[in-house]
């Protein structure tokens, strides 16, 4: 597909309707992106035509329904550029992914004294499961502190970095601050300690292309909903070497080989961490709602978001008191910010009788709102399908919302 602006946009139906009489202006991505025709005539066909479950029937819906879904498993090993597919977990989303991780690898080889390390810029996601861990193991977690750009310090990131640390945690790229993180360093500085490394890369998918193998991550997650994929779909990579000797997060159906009441032997990679029934149309609209990503082309895409990115905060610079939270020399198309007098709740209601979506609040990243000494920010988030003219809109919404103020 050629990166053209109004032929994608006529992709996506939610960028024909209206909110409040206006056309939707929609800047919430970082959140949950929209999605294309192709993805929702995917779940639908499922559904229509071809509902069953998988794995466990003879019958003609269930083996098509099974092929549909174990291809999708393929397309998404070819898009993390994955050794093999079973090396993919499917999940309900990052979220459920990263609290695999926790109790099935953490639980089973970390213990008293071990240490973690997380970033201050983390998700609640990538925050919580690892302090529920280390109540269950005595495991210690230390945090990577950021600067007021919004940035990670490396050096301090070195300095905690020690034969005790087990495992790093850490964001590709912030959902709060656009922050994108030095990973093959990151990556790189654990792996001579001996650690283990997890990426949360949420938002670092409709970013840059994902190669597990050159980044040579131990475990990578991300959730369906992010790239422009259904919602209650994730993906969890691990490496074959990791996978096979953690213990399954869960037991029910399809995770095992045989049950007896003296004991169950599991299932083999894969679906040892795939109990009961999966979300099958939403992994199958994920796989198409890779297919049509990438076909439109990394660089054409890239350069574009840029330019949004560039304008926008051009754009929003120019309005007078308002501040950017995140100013890192290297980040992606999220501009949080704030508006001196101005609640970040109370902009979000204005702006939207405008048509405008932005999120505001603390985005599940609290220790950074902490950081900045702020409740809460704005943050326009921006995809493919956005345009320069909509970020206009968003300024002249942000200017009417602050004559009610006056």
């Amino acid at each position: 597909m050629t990166f053209n602006i109004q032929k994608l946009r006529h992709e996506f139906p939610n960028l024909a309707i209206n909110v409040h009489g206006k056309p939707l202006v929609y800047l919430d991505n970082a959140a949950t992106t929209l999605k294309p025709r192709c993805v929702i005539d995917a779940v639908n066909a499922y559904y229509v035509t071809g509902v069953s479950n998988v794995h466990r029937g003879v019958h003609f819906l269930s083996e098509q329904a099974t092929a549909a879904f174990e291809y999708s498993r393929q397309v998404v090993r070819q898009f993390l550029h994955a050794r093999k597919v079973e090396e993919i977990i499917f999940t309900k989303g990052a979220t459920e992914s990263l609290n695999l991780i926790a109790q099935s690898y953490g639980r089973h080889f970390l213990k008293k004294d071990d240490e973690i390390i997380i970033s201050h810029m983390e998700h609640h996601s990538n925050i919580v499961p690892w302090q529920m861990l280390c109540q269950q193991t005595g495991a210690v977690l230390k945090v990577i502190p950021i600067n007021d750009q919004g940035e990670i310090i490396f050096e301090e990131y070195l300095k905690l970095l020690s034969d005790k640390t087990k495992l790093v945690s850490i964001v590709w790229v912030s959902n709060s601050l656009g922050t994108v993180n030095p990973i093959k360093s990151v990556i790189d500085a654990a792996h001579k300690r001996g650690a283990v490394v997890v990426i949360d890369a949420a938002q670092a998918v409709t970013h840059a292309p994902v190669n597990v193998q050159e980044l040579d991550c131990d475990f990578l997650v991300f959730s369906g909903h992010k790239v422009f994929g259904p919602t209650g779909v994730g993906v969890l990579y691990g490496k074959e070497k990791w996978l096979e000797v953690m213990p399954p997060y869960q037991g029910g159906g399809d995770m095992i080989k045989s049950v007896t009441f003296a004991g169950t032997t599991y299932n083999a990679l894969p679906y040892k961490f795939e109990a009961g029934t999966p979300a099958i149309a939403e992994v199958i609209g994920l796989r198409s709602a890779l297919e049509f990503f990438q076909n439109i082309g990394w660089d054409a895409m890239k350069q574009y978001k840029q330019e949004l990115l560039d304008y926008g905060t051009k754009a929003l610079l120019s309005i007078e008191g308002l501040r950017i939270i995140g100013t890192a020399k290297d980040k992606t198309s999220i501009i949080s910010f704030i508006i001196e007098g101005i609640h970040p709740h109370d902009l979000g209601t204005l702006v939207d009788q405008e048509g405008v979506a932005i999120r505001t609040g603390h985005h599940c990243t609290q220790p950074v709102m902490q950081h900045f000494g702020i409740p809460a920010t704005a943050r326009a988030s921006l995809a493919m399908y956005n345009t320069k003219e909509e970020l206009d809109t968003l300024v002249q919404a942000i200017n009417r919302a602050k004559q009610i103020f006056k």
